[in-house]
């Protein structure tokens, strides 16, 4: 039996365009579950800015993603003006779907409408704690079980793992002969240790990824020395997007992830696993939840692990991985899951799911 459709309003953060060139996770899930939500046949309105592209009803607050805005200053300013135009269309919509900073949690206490907020980024009990406390009954998803562990009292309606479509990054089973390291370059993500890992392993290394302005220091003291002194097997490539971006991943014979921070999912890791190239990751924050060791990759404890899972990558079936990917982490499995959360919260339950083990979340989510 079909759902009635459910009008619905996604608020995008305005830091990069939906989808975004090229860095930019959360502007990227809010644009794969707005697209495949309108595909379902529901009444969908997006906001954010107006480079934005979609099939959804835009409503543009900004001319262009605001890291991308030489003139832009302080984004807290239009974020509080996209906070207004929501609040003045909010009677149009069944919920409001909020994926930015919780700016908008007084707000969402009086909109006309239920309101649904995505946690993105890592949580923080001394932060975070007296936040959802003081908004007890603000409903919130987490995208990991991990996630949510800083905050397990607050109000959480499900964890909904992200998801993309199957056809957006395409199959390679003849993968290319390079290492990728793609993503932010911050401290946490390691990158330092992914040229250590091609290093010892012996084999190239591509890297890619966006270097936010609170992170040039490190960039500049840590990471531009070392790819100076490796200059013989790592190409740095910047901020990647569009085609280049997808080769890249589908042509790596691995992607390595040696994260040593609280990852809340890490979502170039199902971009790999939809390519079929697997990953090679640190154990810490969701990674043991996205990952199935063995199959869409090898979860390791050091860099003496990540090489010999290196060697050993051959090991990895990329058609299983791919399998993998479409089992667990399509763009219309993400849909449905948060369709069943906002048709809860318009009927007016309050049950919650609650956080569960990797192979149960796994069952809960797909």
């Amino acid at each position: 039996m079909s759902r009635p459709p459910v009008r619905i309003a996604q608020v995008a953060p305005l830091y990069e365009s939906v989808p975004p060139f090229a860095y930019g996770a959360t502007e990227r899930v809010v644009s794969y579950l707005t697209e495949e939500l309108v595909r379902q046949g529901h009444d969908v309105t997006l906001f954010a800015t107006a480079d934005s592209t979609t099939r959804a009803r835009l409503v543009p607050i900004c001319e262009r993603g605001l890291w991308r805005d030489t003139a832009v200053w302080d984004t807290l300013t239009h974020h509080v003006r996209q906070l207004a135009r929501v609040a003045d269309l909010a009677h149009e919509f069944d919920v409001v779907h909020f994926h930015g900073d919780p700016l908008h949690f007084p707000l969402a206490r009086s909109l006309p409408c239920k309101s649904l907020t995505t946690l993105h980024g890592q949580l923080l009990p001394m932060d975070h704690g007296p936040l959802f406390r003081e908004f007890g009954s603000a409903p919130l998803v987490s995208i990991s079980d991990d996630q949510r562990k800083p905050v397990p009292s607050a109000n959480w309606q499900a964890t909904i793992h992200h998801g993309l479509p199957p056809d957006e990054f395409q199959f390679q089973p003849l993968p290319g002969d390079y290492l990728l390291f793609l993503g932010r370059l911050m401290p946490g993500k390691r990158p330092d240790l992914a040229v250590e890992i091609a290093k010892r392993a012996g084999l190239p290394l591509k890297m890619a990824g966006k270097v936010h302005p609170g992170e040039r220091e490190y960039f500049a003291q840590q990471i531009e020395p070392l790819l100076e002194r490796s200059r013989d097997f790592t190409d740095y490539l910047g901020e990647v997007g569009g085609t280049l971006r997808k080769e890249l991943i589908a042509n790596a014979r691995a992607l390595l992830f040696p994260v040593e921070w609280a990852e809340p999912f890490g979502m170039v890791m199902i971009e790999a696993m939809a390519c079929g190239t697997p990953v090679i990751a640190f154990g810490s924050g969701a990674v043991p939840e996205v990952l199935e060791h063995g199959v869409s990759g090898f979860i390791v404890d050091d860099v003496q692990e990540a090489v010999k899972a290196v060697a050993q990558i051959g090991r990895i079936d990329r058609a299983q991985c791919r399998r993998a990917f479409e089992a667990r982490f399509t763009a219309a499995r993400m849909a449905d899951d948060y369709l069943r959360v906002y048709q809860r919260l318009v009927a007016g339950s309050r049950t919650a799911v609650p956080a569960s083990d990797s192979d149960a979340n796994a069952q809960v989510c797909g």
